[in-house]
């Protein structure tokens, strides 16, 4: 990292992923040379903590971004397409969270461990990628290295956080509920979230005319343009489960030549950002609740898949506003830092 230091605002900073954001940044000790936090009108004139004093929240949409050099946003599609641009107008290198500019041409969609080098191609914008295909890449991307991917069967099993603050609580109120006897009330999911598994995320999104949910292409889309390869076949289901937080895939690949479970175990353990967790005579495999806070991506139950020539199963667990979104983000900063391409 260099000496240099950063004006750096967080847009979308009350929110679960700008809250883990904030964190990260204090404890990795970004060079920081002055922060802003950003957030709708209601937050406006509050304060939150940057390490021992207190940042007074300034609305979004009139705040300018002159003199910001990196603008994380987290605030939402809608007010990323409204005020990214902006920012980058003004100066700011924008990451951004949001689906927004992910597909858009153009927009590195990055995920610094495999295609770090993409950010050295932005034009203002960088698109940090959806918390569920973060963790899978990280997976895939040795094993694509090694033997190729022909097809990825995804099935994912992600916890509530991944709806923000609202539907933590929800989770915790049904669940309270439920054990009570007493009635449930739903206002971030279109059914009770406790003790149910909902096979709709978005929850609020329509299913497509091909039968998929948005949140299910993504899985498909922004694959193929990370590892980029527009020849990976993708198939996937998005589960919603009453997990408060981190992400669980189930995850079959189909190679191009074979590859061992321990040949893959061997790649994957010396990549950067993953770790294994595979021993299954001590049943040792990751676990949602042992990976929240940390900042690895897990993967066990590491197997062949004797149906095909060529093919493994694995589970794949990591948490989502960790490194699925804020972790992510500031790593997409730390590298232009460490290039002084800021």
């Amino acid at each position: 990292m260099t000496e240099k230091k950063y004006n750096v605002a967080i847009a979308g900073a009350t929110g679960a992923v700008g809250e883990k954001m904030r964190e990260i940044l204090f404890q990795r000790n970004f060079p920081v040379s002055q922060v802003r936090y950003m957030a709708s009108s209601r937050s406006k004139g509050k304060k939150l903590p940057w390490g021992n004093t207190q940042i007074e929240i300034e609305d979004l949409s009139e705040a300018d971004f002159k003199g910001v050099d990196i603008a994380l946003f987290s605030a939402g599609g809608s007010r990323s397409q409204e005020h990214a641009p902006r920012a980058a107008a003004e100066g700011a290198v924008v990451i951004d969270n949001s689906s927004a500019f992910r597909m858009e041409e153009g927009v590195p969609l990055v995920v610094p461990e495999i295609n770090g080098r993409e950010i050295e191609k932005h034009k203002g914008i960088i698109a940090n990628p959806n918390c569920s295909t973060i963790q899978m890449v990280m997976a895939l991307k040795p094993i694509y290295d090694y033997a190729g991917i022909r097809r990825v069967v995804v099935t994912t099993f992600q916890s509530v956080s991944g709806s923000g603050i609202s539907a933590i609580k929800e989770l915790e109120r049904q669940s309270r509920n439920v054990l009570e006897g007493t009635t449930e009330q739903c206002e971030v999911f279109p059914y009770p979230i406790a003790f149910e598994c909902l096979p709709q995320i978005p929850n609020s999104d329509a299913f497509g005319k091909n039968g998929y949910t948005s949140e299910e292409m993504k899985l498909l889309h922004e694959t193929r343009k990370i590892i980029g390869d527009d020849k990976i076949a993708v198939t996937m289901t998005t589960v919603r489960v009453p997990v408060f937080l981190s992400h669980c895939e189930s995850v079959n690949v189909e190679t191009e030549k074979e590859i061992t479970p321990e040949k893959t175990r061997e790649l994957l353990d010396s990549f950067p950002g993953v770790k294994v967790l595979d021993d299954p005579s001590k049943q040792l495999y990751p676990l949602a609740r042992k990976s929240a806070g940390k900042d690895e991506v897990f993967v066990g139950r590491i197997r062949k898949d004797e149906s095909i020539q060529y093919g493994l199963n694995m589970w794949v667990v990591s948490d989502n506003i960790r490194k699925g979104a804020a972790l992510n983000a500031i790593q997409i900063a730390e590298y232009m830092a460490k290039k002084d391409l800021i």
